[in-house]
């Protein structure tokens, strides 16, 4: 069976981001990980693969041996439809914290609670209030 996976690529932070996930959304656990050993130099204890869950769905992440001229882009964002305001208005918190905010918290066309937002590790968010 054919399964599709969002897949973020960091740099040295692959650890920390998906830890810092994981402690802002419910049912959310480390499914396995792979770390570089001591033959690896600077990269000793880095992520070579990662799968952990968000509130039951699967993300994988790496932290890359190669620097590359790219990194995170907003043309592809991860999408929350959030439960509650308090759930949204947590979430806005902690990753517009040392992220930048591209769309504030607010009322729009399409939801009556949303916000864009790029994380401190770059990785891009939306996240809209669910229909009551």
């Amino acid at each position: 069976m054919q399964k599709i996976t969002t897949f973020l690529m960091f740099e040295g932070k692959a650890e920390e981001a998906m830890n810092y996930y994981m402690s802002l959304f419910n049912n959310s656990e480390v499914v396995n990980i792979t770390h570089y050993g001591a033959d690896m130099g600077e990269f000793e204890g880095k992520v070579i693969h990662a799968t952990f869950t968000l509130n039951g769905q699967q993300f994988m992440c790496i932290d890359s041996t190669v620097k590359h001229k790219f990194t995170f882009t907003p043309s592809v964002s991860l999408y929350v439809t959030c439960e509650s305001e308090e759930e949204l208005d947590n979430a806005f918190e902690k990753l517009s914290q040392d992220g930048e905010v591209l769309m504030p918290l607010g009322a729009y066309p399409f939801s009556e609670k949303f916000a864009w937002v790029n994380d401190q590790f770059g990785v891009s968010w939306q996240l809209s209030l669910g229909k009551k």
